[in-house]
């Protein structure tokens, strides 16, 4: 899968404080972004094989849980065109502040 942008979640993980926040959402983006750009899923079915704690919501919204349930990445998956559009990044707190479903993007602070 072509994952945009891997600069979201770069910008994400360099918004914690230095030392082992940063280092531990680094660490927990970088294995997510190598494991979703390696695979090539036709259907959430697929998706889900890789990330059993995915959850789909509307419009081919994927809500994937990082790093031990600490992060959220909310992505737009476009399985016949083989790309995930990264909407979304934050701790599990900062998700729980909006509501993926029924939001837009625009003026959620950590919406990308």
């Amino acid at each position: 899968m072509n994952v945009i942008a891997k600069s979201a979640l770069v910008s994400f993980w360099n918004s914690l404080p230095k030392g082992v926040p940063r280092e531990a959402a680094r660490a927990a983006m970088t294995e997510w972004y190598t494991t979703a750009s390696k695979a090539s899923w036709s259907n959430f079915s697929g998706l889900k094989k890789t990330f059993n704690s995915a959850d789909l919501v509307a419009g081919n919204k994927v809500i994937f849980d990082v790093g031990g349930n600490k992060y959220r990445i909310v992505g737009l998956v476009a399985f016949r065109s083989k790309r995930i559009f990264v909407l979304f990044v934050g701790t599990h707190a900062q998700y729980d502040a909006i509501d993926v479903k029924n939001s837009d993007v625009k003026g959620k602070t950590c919406w990308i």
